[in-house]
């Protein structure tokens, strides 16, 4: 068996309760991948000087982002890891973690 589509699903589990949200691999704009919550309107994109966050267009701010992984280390995916978000007077902090396919070989 092999991986394969390593980096097109992921979840982020909120450390607090377990609650998981998870996104899928939606789009892709001038090279760069979109992933869309699979409940909802929610997106994480890269913004060239943020890096990867959960962005909200409407009020053009930041809502989430990896806590410990810098823009400038970060690649062409989400790093795994620690996310904090921020919504009104609430923080929570989830763990973002892929859902790896296994393939059979042929």
């Amino acid at each position: 068996m092999k991986l394969i589509d390593q980096w097109k699903k992921f979840e982020l589990r909120r450390q607090s309760d377990d609650l998981v949200y998870t996104f899928v691999l939606t789009a892709i704009e001038n090279n760069t991948a979109a992933y869309k919550r699979q409940d909802g309107d929610y997106w994480i994109i890269k913004k060239p000087e943020w890096g990867w966050v959960a962005w909200d267009e409407v009020s053009q701010s930041c809502m989430g982002r990896p806590w410990n992984v810098l823009a400038r280390d970060q690649g062409d995916h989400p790093p795994e890891g620690e996310w904090v978000s921020k919504k009104g007077s609430k923080s929570y902090v989830y763990n973002l973690v892929y859902i790896r396919s296994l393939r059979q070989n042929s």
